[in-house]
C-alpha cells in the first residue's frame, strides 16, 4: 500500500461507506454483534466491503470503530480486541484496496472536560485502542463520529500517545456548523485537530450540498489542513422523488453535483455515509476519479454563461455516473455467478 500522505493536497479520494448500514439492513444488531460477527462469520462483513471496493473506493475504512476497551466490554468482547483488529484487517486487506483507514469510535465513557481524571481515563481508552495496531499495516486512522470537542481532544491526545501515523479527524455537525452536543461549533473542532496533530480535518453532515459546501469554506478557513466531507444519506424511501431537508441525498445522483461542488470548496476525502449504499460510493469516485484536489472555485460567470458551464457540467458527470454505475452491476453481478450453489443457498437461507 503506497504512503497516503504522499497523497495529501494532491488527488481526490474517496473513503468506503461504512459498513455497518449494510449489515444493519441484512438484519445483524450491529451495535451487538458485529465484532462477534468478524471473529466468526467475516464472510459476511467481507461481502459488504467488497462491494465498496467494486464501487471503487480508494480508502477501505475498517470496521473496527469500536474496539476502544469500554465499547468491546459493552459488546461481551473483553479482551478480544487484538482479534477483532486481525480479523477486520484481514478482511479489508483481502481485496487489495490502495489504502487501509482503521477507524475508532467515540468510546462511550461520561467525559468531564473539566475533570482531568475523566479527561486521562478517557484518553486511555483511545491509546489502548492505538495500541491494537501495532505492527500492523495500516495507512493511517479515521476517528469518526465525535459529538463534542473534549471527547475529540482525548481521542487524538491517546492516539499521538501511540502512533504518529496520519490520522483523519471527523466531527458530527448540522447544517449551521454546531457539533452534536450542541455547544462546540466545527471551527472549534478544527482548532482542535490543528493543535492535536491531526493530519486531515473533516466533518459529517446530512445537510443539503449548500451548507456542506459553506461548512467546507468555513473548515478550511479554520485549520491548515486536507479537508474530509462525509455526507449523511438519511433513510432511503424508494417513494422519495426529490430532496427534502431530512434527506438531501435521496439517491446516489446527487452525489455528483455535491462531490464536484465540495471538491471545489476545497475537500479533498469524501464519503457517503449514513445510509448509504455502494452505488453511493460509486457515485462520488465516477464524478471525482483522476481529478486533483483544488481550492475555492473563483467566482463563477454570470447568467447564462454560467448557467450554461454548469448544464454542461451536470451533462458529463451524469455520463460519467451512468458508466461507473453500470461497470458497478456488471461486476457485481459477475462475482455473484461466482457463488458455488452451496453458497447460494445458505445466502438465500440468510
Amino acid at each position: 500500500m503506497p504512503d497516503i500522505q504522499l497523497r495529501f493536497r494532491k488527488d481526490m479520494l474517496v473513503l468506503s461507506a461504512p459498513v455497518s448500514a449494510a449489515l444493519a439492513r441484512d438484519g445483524l444488531d450491529v451495535a451487538r454483534d458485529l465484532e462477534f460477527t468478524l471473529l466468526f462469520e467475516p464472510d459476511v462483513v467481507e461481502e459488504a466491503c467488497r462491494l465498496e471496493s467494486i464501487a471503487g473506493a480508494q480508502c477501505l475504512v475498517a470496521p473496527t470503530a469500536g474496539v476502544t476497551p469500554a465499547r468491546l466490554a459493552a459488546a461481551a468482547m473483553d479482551g478480544r480486541g487484538p482479534d477483532v483488529v486481525c480479523a477486520a484487517l484481514a478482511v479489508v486487506r483481502s481485496l487489495r484496496p490502495q489504502h487501509v483507514l482503521a477507524a475508532i469510535g467515540p468510546c462511550g465513557l461520561p467525559l468531564d472536560g473539566s475533570s482531568k481524571a475523566s479527561m486521562t481515563e478517557n484518553r486511555e481508552q483511545y491509546a489502548r485502542a492505538a495500541r491494537l495496531f501495532a505492527g500492523e499495516e495500516v495507512d493511517g486512522f479515521l476517528l469518526e463520529g465525535f459529538a463534542g470537542c473534549a471527547d475529540l481532544m482525548c481521542a487524538l491526545a491517546g492516539l499521538r500517545k501511540v502512533t504518529d501515523a496520519p490520522i483523519l479527524a471527523s466531527v458530527d455537525v448540522d447544517g449551521e456548523g454546531m457539533l452534536a452536543n450542541g455547544r462546540d461549533t466545527l471551527e472549534a473542532a478544527c482548532a482542535v485537530m490543528a493543535d492535536f496533530e491531526a493530519s486531515v480535518a473533516g466533518f459529517a453532515t446530512a445537510a443539503g450540498q449548500d451548507e456542506a459546501c459553506a461548512l467546507a469554506r468555513r473548515a478550511g478557513a479554520a485549520c491548515d489542513l486536507p479537508l474530509m466531507a462525509s455526507l449523511v444519506v438519511g433513510r432511503r424511501d424508494a417513494r422519495q422523488q426529490g430532496p427534502t431537508p431530512e434527506n438531501p441525498y435521496y439517491c446516489p445522483d446527487t452525489m455528483v453535483a455535491a462531490a464536484d461542488a465540495l471538491r471545489a470548496a476545497g475537500v479533498q476525502f469524501l464519503r457517503a455515509a449514513g445510509d448509504a449504499t455502494p452505488a453511493y460510493t460509486g457515485a462520488l469516485v465516477a464524478t471525482t476519479v483522476g481529478l486533483d484536489v483544488r481550492g475555492p472555485a473563483p467566482e463563477a460567470p454570470a447568467g447564462l454563461a454560467r448557467q450554461e458551464a454548469l448544464d454542461d457540467l451536470a451533462a458529463s458527470m451524469r455520463e460519467r455516473v451512468s458508466a461507473a454505475l453500470g461497470t458497478l452491476a456488471a461486476e457485481a453481478d459477475a462475482a455473484a455467478a461466482t457463488l458455488t450453489p452451496e453458497e447460494r443457498r445458505a445466502g438465500e437461507g440468510e
